[in-house]
């Protein structure tokens, strides 16, 4: 759960005053995102106009701006990129960029012509081929997840707590049949790896804007060099959005991405991965004393919803 930084709107102002040279009427928090360590804000330009400003306590990674600026100047709009580089205030990295006045479409779903957009915008994404500069930002996969040694650590503590015991007893066996899945399929693809692509790595569609029947891709921070399974489990797969892929969509996505086989090993292997890790991080946090009752009960509601569907 995204709470409100004890960061001064002020200090935030004179940031992107300073920074990229706007005069700032009002900094608007907006309690998105999943990263604890990153916050997001609108910016209202006196004038008019508004920016959407990314807050980090930590340095952003390596392609996180360079990746999605040279996606969006050859030849892919629908990338939300940076507006110049980052700017350090107090510590603080932040990053301005365009601000997209669209709805995220986890739980209003993508039109039938966002669905060939999706396809289309991945078929493009997963053939680009990047200059040496950009290219050597991106990690490659390594299939080395943490996620089974976390949630086996958290087991004791988590069955014994009050308010996620019942839920995890009930659910135990399954967390560590997966935990053993994962560390399973981690050894087959390491043995046999598949061509890699470039990646999102989060292409989910809480990450896609509607721009009318477009689309606008945003939170590019942790792209990699991977199969692209790795950006499809976001598409063939229940797990993401409200309104996830049917045999309707699936023809309209592949009409817009072209020719796809997918590997399914591979699918489950990151759809397990995502939940093992999904489990893990919001286990930690109901475990966590410093939490606020209220960023618990936030997090127990997708456990729940993970281990029980």
């Amino acid at each position: 759960m995204i709470e409100r930084p004890d960061i001064p709107d002020a200090m935030l102002g004179d940031g992107v005053r300073d920074g990229w040279g706007l005069s700032v009427e009002e900094i608007v928090f907006m309690p998105v995102g999943l990263d604890g360590s990153a916050w997001a804000y609108e910016v209202r330009i006196v004038g008019g106009g508004r920016r959407f400003l990314k807050v980090r306590t930590g340095k952003f990674t390596r392609p996180a701006l360079p990746l999605p600026s040279y996606l969006f100047d050859h030849g892919l709009p629908q990338v939300v990129a940076p507006i110049g580089g980052v700017r350090t205030v107090h510590g603080l990295r932040l990053a301005l960029y365009p601000f997209i006045d669209g709805p995220s479409l986890w739980s209003q779903g993508l039109t039938d012509a966002q669905w060939t957009a999706y396809g289309r915008f991945l078929g493009m994404l997963h053939t680009m081929e990047l200059p040496g500069e950009v290219a050597g930002l991106l990690p490659t996969e390594t299939y080395a997840s943490t996620a089974p040694h976390r949630v086996r650590a958290l087991a004791g503590p988590a069955a014994a707590d009050p308010a996620l015991g019942p839920l995890w007893r009930r659910h135990r066996e399954k967390l560590l049949a997966w935990a053993d899945e994962v560390e399973r399929l981690a050894r087959d693809a390491s043995a046999d790896p598949a061509p890699t692509v470039v990646c999102h790595a989060d292409i989910h569609p809480g990450n896609l804007l509607a721009d009318g029947d477009d689309l606008r891709v945003v939170d590019w921070d942790a792209p990699i060099r991977a199969p692209r399974e790795r950006d499809l489990m976001f598409v063939f797969g229940a797990d993401f959005g409200e309104h996830p892929i049917n045999v309707r969509r699936e023809a309209l996505f592949r009409a817009g991405y072209g020719p796809l086989d997918l590997d399914d090993a591979l699918l489950r292997y990151y759809r397990l991965e995502r939940r093992l890790d999904d489990v893990a991080l919001c286990a930690a946090t109901v475990l966590d004393e410093s939490a606020t009752e209220a960023a618990k009960a936030h997090e127990l509601e997708p456990l729940t919803r993970i281990l029980e569907s």
